[in-house]
């Protein structure tokens, strides 16, 4: 059957099949756990849902009982965790953005000293030169 199967074709019949192995499995787990859902991808359990209620709560004390320097160090070695994630541009990334950043401030600077020249003598052209 596999050997004359195409991509794209037949895909719902093993979805088909996937879906009975699931409906034997939620079957199964339903005549034990009545009033619990069932999910195809996950393997919750009341008692899985307990203990991770049961941790947070735990770590809520234990946060409240954490000194002062305890939660200041705890927050820079978050810190340095995070920065280990970030993904630092190499030096000619670096000096290509520098660059694009730099010509963009000049065009908006010639822009706004353009628009600036031209209001100051459009005022001074309406209410006239006091000089």
């Amino acid at each position: 059957m596999a050997e004359n199967k195409r991509r794209g074709e037949d895909a719902g019949d093993d979805d088909r099949l996937n879906d009975e192995v699931a409906d034997d499995v939620a079957a199964a787990d339903d005549a034990s756990d009545a009033d619990e859902p069932v999910s195809r991808g996950g393997t919750a359990t009341r008692a899985r849902a307990k203990a991770e209620s049961a941790d947070e709560r735990k770590t809520r004390k234990d946060t409240e009982r954490i000194g002062l320097f305890a939660r200041i160090a705890r927050f820079f070695r978050e810190v340095v965790a995070e920065l280990r994630k970030v993904i630092w541009p190499t030096r000619k990334e670096l000096l290509t953005y520098t660059a694009v950043v730099v010509t963009f401030v000049a065009v908006m600077l010639t822009i706004v000293a353009g628009l600036d020249y031209a209001f100051a003598k459009g005022v001074l052209w309406v209410f006239g030169n006091p000089s």
